[in-house]
């Protein structure tokens, strides 16, 4: 079995055909089924929150077999993520996919979990303590991307678990939990 750095790859992605879209209905299936399970694990495990469809992302390729998806491969892919809600295009013309390797819904949980096990319920933080900070260290949400985690925030200020407050810059914009 393959490895990329850590992240161990299934067996699908040392056989050619998994590299081209299949013609067959249900073979096609299948290999988006297993090509969304390996993007949503890698972007997971790897932190990655967004994918550029003509960037080199290292699951695009396989040098050992020499192979690599197309264009059209790679936006069948990743607009399958999208429809499931697992992706959202980031701009118009399809070039740019932010991934939800956890939900908006999901990120929230995690973010009122941190701020109970921390014993945060009635502090201050900044966005960028949240996502770059000493408490976050060793959980999901350190190095998070700045857009999930404000959207999933809002989600908590909208259900009056938390209140963002602007500061002078992005950098200091301030959250006050209520829970």
């Amino acid at each position: 079995m393959q490895n990329l750095g850590e992240f161990r790859l299934p067996h699908f992605f040392n056989y050619p055909p998994y590299f081209t879209l299949q013609p067959v209905r249900d073979t096609r299936e299948k290999q988006v089924q297993l090509w969304k399970e390996l993007i949503l694990d890698y972007c997971r495990t790897q932190k990655v929150f967004t994918i550029g469809l003509d960037e080199d992302f290292p699951l695009f390729s396989n040098p050992v077999i020499e192979r690599s998806l197309s264009h059209e491969a790679r936006e069948a892919f990743l607009s399958a993520l999208v429809s499931e809600g697992r992706a959202e295009w980031l701009d118009k013309s399809h070039r740019k996919c932010l991934i939800h390797w956890h939900r908006i819904q999901e990120w929230a949980e995690l973010i009122i979990k941190f701020v109970k096990d921390y014993g945060l319920e009635d502090s201050i933080m900044t966005v960028e303590e949240i996502r770059s900070g000493v408490e976050s260290q060793g959980t999901e949400l350190h190095g998070m991307d700045r857009t999930v985690l404000m959207r999933a925030l809002k989600q908590l200020e909208h259900k009056g678990k938390l209140a963002i407050f602007k500061g002078t810059s992005a950098d200091d914009e301030g959250i006050k939990f209520n829970l």
